[in-house]
């Protein structure tokens, strides 16, 4: 039973650690899907390419 107890201590540890470690950084709401999910940008190098190949 001190076994369970001790496993429960050092993995909360463990987890209040690496959530100080990411600040407000950590998303915990799950996968997203729908209208909420953001994409980022294409960077522009890659469509100056794009651009030029299809000329």
């Amino acid at each position: 039973m001190w076994k369970i107890v001790v496993g429960f201590v050092v993995f909360a540890a463990i987890a209040l650690y690496v959530i100080m470690q990411a600040g407000d950084q950590v998303d915990m709401s799950g996968e997203k899907h729908g209208g909420d999910v953001m994409h980022a940008p294409e960077p522009a190098a890659a469509a100056a390419s794009g651009a030029s190949a299809a000329q």
